[in-house]
């Protein structure tokens, strides 16, 4: 089964505020962006993968990932993350009714391709499915089978609405890089110690991050 990831970005000037402890902000844009580089870029080396559409207004994002080979869809609807999410999906199945379609976070800088292959291999038992993040309090995946919506709810406290939306929570060992998002400095911290993508490593590199 070949999936499409709709990833949602906000403009890189809003992005990562919380991690105003670690970055100040002239840095946090730049560190954003390297996130979801890497994300994408080890999405679409995941062998489940067929494509990765990116639903962002900015410019300058829109140019670098698709240089990495993301699609990129405007977010025509700016009414934020679970509107976009919506927009994109509804995109990207206009060209491909019939295959599966999993939201995914743009800040995953650990992610590994084999470990996110694992997820949606279980998410693809379900009609609706998603992933609790780290802390076990949000989501970093939502995935939905081919004519089901992807309905998603994400923002603060979504596996609860995740749960309650009856999609199926996907409860696997040995995929925290794809649960680890990074919205934090302790997360940041975090997803180094997994082992981050060149362009995070690169960006974290110019911190001063207490613990590393």
């Amino acid at each position: 089964m070949q999936w499409t990831l709709v990833i949602p970005l906000k403009p890189l000037t809003r992005a990562k505020s919380r991690l105003a402890d670690t970055a100040g902000d002239g840095v946090r844009p730049g560190l954003a962006l390297a996130f979801a580089e890497d994300t994408v870029a080890a999405a679409l080396a995941c062998p489940a993968v067929a494509d990765v559409a990116v639903v962002t207004d900015d410019l300058l994002a829109g140019r670098e990932l698709a240089v990495l080979g993301a699609r990129i869809v405007p977010d025509e609807p700016r009414a934020g993350l679970n509107a976009a999410l919506v927009h994109g999906a509804s995109v990207v199945r206009a060209s491909r009714p019939e295959g599966p379609v999993a939201a995914l976070n743009a800040d995953l800088p650990a992610l590994r391709p084999l470990e996110l292959d694992r997820v949606l291999a279980a998410a693809a038992e379900f009609p609706r499915a998603f992933l609790p993040d780290a802390a076990d309090f949000g989501t970093t995946l939502l995935a939905a089978a081919a004519g089901r919506e992807l309905l998603p709810e994400f923002g603060t406290g979504s596996r609860a609405r995740h749960r309650a939306s009856g999609a199926a929570e996907l409860r696997l060992d040995a995929v925290d890089s794809v649960r680890q998002d990074v919205d934090t400095g302790d997360d940041l911290r975090a997803a180094l110690a997994l082992g981050v993508g060149p362009r995070t490593a690169a960006a974290a590199a110019r911190l001063l991050i207490p613990g590393q």
